[in-house]
């Protein structure tokens, strides 16, 4: 009768040839590399304590390749110490799942990745185990043929190995969640990455970058590559408010984000640069750029890249008050550039100054749209980088725009917003 195979340690009373300290080049198993190495400075503490306590958990072998303790086989070299072994003859990717998930060194989204990895390698590896048992099995029935049959008859040999933690492929993320031990958005997160850029899953799995960067290096990529399709024609107006690359190196998580990367994809100033935005502003046209105080020279040399000259600004007064690292920020800047001659089409001068009180992070009030459109409501209009729906009267391009059309604002412009040159002129006394 046959039986399942061993899924058993035993400790080996030899040390193998290729364990002997002086050999640097013991190969890894495949299953071992599903985790990242240890980091210097835990490298460093396990050494350490190697050194004063000896090495009190062996290193397991799988196939003649280390499963489990590369960081242990990595110390013992260094420290010249004989390594203790032991050898495992089962499924490697379940052991080394088990022996390793609860490792505190990974964040959630990691610790998913790395099961995921070992999940899907694990139903592969057991997979091809089955496929030889049921070879063994036809040979030997074929064998049998000529023999009499027992009451018994044969028995077909079945793989029953450890699970990486689930039974089937209909699986949920609340199932996956609970079997890699972490939670339905770091599983939700980590599939989506795994799917559209598996390079930047394997190295947020092996530790290389932290998740956040990967999906910002995934989303900028969408951007990039929806730079090339700005919309077709030619505009008067451009309302543009790019997403502006800090380069502070600002990370958080979703509770103390401060930096613009943890909000949405950024773009460096040569990204930027390099949009065919000239060839779609008319031979007159106007555009209406939005400045941060810190890059407001990244701003005038894109207005001069796209064609445009600058002739005067709009303060966006936010009200409240926001971390500077210089003073309390509490205004930005519209740019209004020029290419060839692009004078409002109305008569109407408006306050430079606005007050308003900033909302979400990097919303742009729509009153300062409500200004462009009384100045030039004739006008071919483009909104780029736009967010949410678009207005109607406008073309809008960018990677976070909506189809639902919303109402024009410059039809209704309020009063408290605009003044015409005649009421200025009546305060101040001119005639």
């Amino acid at each position: 009768m046959s039986t399942s195979p061993r899924t058993t340690l035993r400790d080996t009373s030899h040390r193998p040839a290729s364990l002997r300290p002086a050999a640097a080049s013991v190969a890894h198993h495949p299953a071992a590399d599903a985790f990242p190495m240890l980091d210097k400075p835990r490298f460093a503490e396990l050494r350490d304590d190697i050194r004063e306590h000896g090495q009190r958990v062996p290193i397991v072998l799988c196939e003649g390749y280390i499963l489990d303790g590369r960081n242990r086989y990595r110390a013992c070299l260094e420290l010249g110490i004989e390594p203790r072994v032991k050898v495992y003859d089962g499924d490697p990717w379940a052991s080394v799942w088990s022996l390793n998930g609860v490792r505190r060194d990974l964040v959630d989204e990691q610790r998913y990745l790395v099961w995921k990895f070992c999940h899907e390698h694990g139903e592969a590896w057991k997979a091809e185990q089955q496929r030889i048992a049921d070879e063994a099995n036809r040979k030997r029935s074929d064998a049998a043929k000529a023999q009499p049959r027992t009451e018994t008859g044969f028995d077909k040999k079945q793989v029953v190995q450890q699970s990486v933690g689930l039974p089937d492929k209909n699986i949920t993320q609340q199932s996956k969640a609970i079997a890699s031990r972490t939670n339905p958005g770091a599983v939700a997160r980590g599939d989506k990455l795994a799917k559209e850029r598996p390079d930047l899953a394997a190295q947020v799995r092996l530790g290389e970058i932290r998740p956040a960067e990967a999906h910002r290096l995934m989303k900028r990529d969408e951007v990039t590559q929806n730079a090339t399709a700005l919309p077709e024609g030619q505009f008067t107006v451009l309302y543009v408010d790019p997403p502006w690359s800090y380069r502070d190196g600002r990370t958080g998580d979703r509770m103390t984000a401060t930096g613009a990367l943890d909000h949405y994809p950024t773009m460096p100033l040569s990204d930027l640069k390099a949009l065919d935005v000239p060839s779609r502003a008319a031979d007159n046209a106007v555009l209406f750029l939005w400045a941060t105080n810190p890059l407001l020279e990244d701003a005038l040399e894109l207005c001069k890249a796209w064609g445009f000259r600058y002739k005067t600004n709009f303060v966006w007064d936010k009200v409240k008050h926001n971390f500077g690292h210089y003073n309390s920020v509490r205004h930005e800047l519209l740019l209004i550039c020029t290419k060839g001659s692009c004078t409002p089409e109305r008569r109407t001068l408006i306050d430079s100054v606005q007050s308003i009180k900033r909302k979400k992070h990097s919303e742009k009030p729509e009153e300062f749209r409500t200004i462009i459109e009384t100045l030039y409501p004739s006008a071919r209009k483009v909104e780029l980088f736009r967010r949410g729906a678009a207005p109607q009267g406008w073309t809008t391009w960018g990677n976070e725009v909506v189809t639902e059309d919303v109402p024009a604002t410059g039809s209704a412009p309020p009063a408290a917003v605009l003044q015409t040159s005649d009421e200025l002129a009546s305060k101040r006394g001119i005639s």
